[in-house]
């Protein structure tokens, strides 16, 4: 009895966390999205490593399962071959597009911290696509600069997935322009903030949250005002901008 109630505990803590992840007005219509479009989909292994990172300190930081879906999906339509990821965490949404890549198909995943994706890792390998996937630990830019560099990656990769140190996005985007070919898609996490984008000015939050407000308005007023790609910015999880390349 005592094991089913922490179960309860934890499932309990998981919903709480993942509805601060979305930004519609009433939490039971996006539980409805979850109970009936979502999670009947979610892959085993999706499910485990999602259950695994919620029990996290910073659990937050991984996407939903609903972004999660939607990136699978986006992926199998543009038939992205070789792709790259900057912020990798426990690699949730790594695995999501590993899954979504044909057998020969590669992501290279960005992240300064190995040990939170080799929690991961163990989940990733069972799912049988480790090999799609090519973990570099270490600081973005100067791992972007070094791929630049090598003519053969220029304009080679159908997909970025950024989510990540958030200051330097827009020195990220500039490099991924250089990266990701004409016709394929960048696609920046978290571009609404929690709503924050469009509070006051003064609204009470923390300084971190200010901080970050201010460089994710500075974001999307960059790429709104980019006449070399094409923007949506959808109201999915915590705001998920797409941008295709078109220069």
């Amino acid at each position: 009895m005592a094991e089913s109630n922490q179960g309860k505990s934890q499932n309990a803590n998981a919903q709480q966390k993942l509805t601060q992840k979305h930004l519609l007005q009433k939490d039971a219509l996006y539980q409805y999205i979850l109970q009936t479009n979502v999670y009947p989909r979610e892959p085993e292994c999706l499910k485990e490593l999602r259950e695994l990172t919620a029990n996290h300190s910073r659990g937050l930081m991984a996407i939903p399962p609903d972004e999660g879906q939607f990136l699978i999906l986006l992926l199998k339509l543009i038939n992205a071959k070789k792709t790259i990821e900057i912020g990798v965490f426990t690699g949730y949404s790594l695995l999501c597009t590993a899954l979504a890549l044909p057998p020969d198909g590669k992501v290279i995943g960005i992240d300064m911290n190995r040990e939170s994706y080799n929690l991961g890792r163990p989940i990733i390998e069972k799912a049988g696509v480790a090999h799609k996937i090519d973990f570099r630990e270490g600081l973005a830019l100067p791992i972007l600069d070094e791929l630049i560099q090598n003519e053969e990656m220029q304009d080679s990769f159908d997909f970025a997935f950024i989510d990540a140190d958030k200051v330097n996005a827009l020195n990220y985007h500039e490099r991924l322009l250089n990266l990701v070919k004409i016709g394929g898609l960048i696609c920046y996490d978290n571009t609404l903030w929690s709503g924050s984008v469009a509070e006051a000015p003064d609204a009470a939050m923390s300084e971190l949250g200010r901080n970050i407000r201010h460089y994710t308005i500075e974001l999307n007023k960059a790429l709104a005002a980019d006449r070399r790609i094409e923007i949506s910015l959808l109201p999915i999880g915590d705001g998920l901008t797409l941008c295709r390349r078109i220069s």
